[in-house]
């Protein structure tokens, strides 16, 4: 879904590297394929893609990611 954008830089989504257990939940969940594993911790690899739906704040067992949906 690289093609569906919104606006550039103006996504609300955080991610705490230190918080994250490396369950993958956020890349299973994720719509839009904002995250990808590395080295058993999530990566926001595609920051500008982010819709901030909240299914990987929904989903993410440890808090370690954020998002203030209708924001951005």
């Amino acid at each position: 879904m690289k093609d569906l954008r919104y606006l550039d830089d103006v996504s609300s989504l955080v991610l705490d590297e230190e918080k994250c257990i490396g369950c993958s939940l956020c890349t299973e969940v994720c719509p839009q394929t904002v995250f990808e594993m590395r080295h058993n911790k999530a990566h926001i690899i595609d920051f500008n893609a982010c819709m901030e739906c909240g299914a990987c704040v929904n989903n993410c067992p440890s808090k370690a990611i954020s998002v203030s949906p209708g924001v951005g």
